[in-house]
């Protein structure tokens, strides 16, 4: 195994909290039974016999995917200082299913095609005691450690917005489109069945302000980043969430964001 191939770059601290790689079973299993708590019990997602009984989210993507975490040491070690949770999958490991996450929402074809590694990014979570400015800025500084590691050119994958409401997330899903919508070489497209149009009104009438404090913290994350979305959203009824697809080329993260997170990296 080369370096490049050692998915692990080792955990990067902040205080008592931590943010690193799962390194055994146990750990996975701690991040679905966190997912399964905000998910199910906090968003309204709705459980299958299975889900419900074992009180995990979990999918056949999990066996296959790296998982970040964003652990608390004060609660210990292993799986009980789990309190964050992403999952991360690389072509090596999307190939052993023969498909992607987002592929069940989004025509992904021409990020695929993009030279280079890539990463799928998604079931972010974090336990609602941890939902700290602090928290949030680890777990990205492990994304950007990991796409660092291995060199990643693109970072993509679905974000959700809270509800199907279409009306409520009217504003949140006109601004993104009218603003950040992907390069056409690299935009995903909602598949036509699940396609959901995203200009809902007209974007001069949005208060862009109110508006952005109301995007989640995630897709917040992503257009700091220099990020983009997709076209068309996606109402996934399971989750009780309306996604959009969003992606970042880092190429396009700013020298602040690479000093900042090369000296995070370099310190761990």
């Amino acid at each position: 195994m080369t370096d490049q191939d050692d998915p692990d770059f080792g955990e990067l601290r902040a205080g008592n909290l931590g943010v690193r790689l799962a390194r055994d079973q146990a750990e996975v299993d701690a991040s679905q039974a966190l997912r399964y708590r905000v998910f199910y019990g906090e968003m309204g997602a709705h459980a299958d016999a299975e889900t419900t009984a074992t009180q995990r989210d979990r999918d056949e993507f999990d066996a296959v995917a790296e998982h970040l975490l964003v652990v608390d040491h004060d609660r210990g070690e292993g799986a009980e200082s789990v309190v964050g949770s992403y999952r991360l999958i690389r072509r090596a490991a999307a190939a052993r299913l023969g498909r992607w996450y987002s592929a069940s929402e989004y025509d992904i074809s021409r990020i695929v095609a993009v030279e280079g590694e890539i990463v799928e990014c998604g079931r972010s979570c974090v336990d609602p005691a941890y939902r700290t400015r602090a928290a949030l800025q680890l777990m990205w500084a492990g994304i950007a450690a990991y796409v660092f590691r291995h060199r990643i050119a693109i970072l993509f994958g679905c974000a959700s917005l809270p509800g199907t409401d279409l009306d409520a997330l009217a504003d949140q899903l006109t601004y993104l489109a009218a603003n950040h919508m992907a390069p056409e070489d690299i935009r995903p497209r909602a598949l036509p069945e699940r396609y959901v149009e995203m200009l809902r009104k007209d974007p001069a009438t949005i208060d862009v302000k109110g508006t952005l404090i109301d995007l989640p913290p995630l897709v917040k994350g992503y257009l700091r980043l220099g990020g983009f979305v997709g076209d068309g959203a996606v109402i996934d009824e399971q989750f009780n969430t309306t996604d959009v697809a969003v992606l970042v080329k880092t190429e396009l993260i700013t020298g602040k964001y690479a000093k900042h997170y090369e000296r995070k990296l370099r310190d761990a």
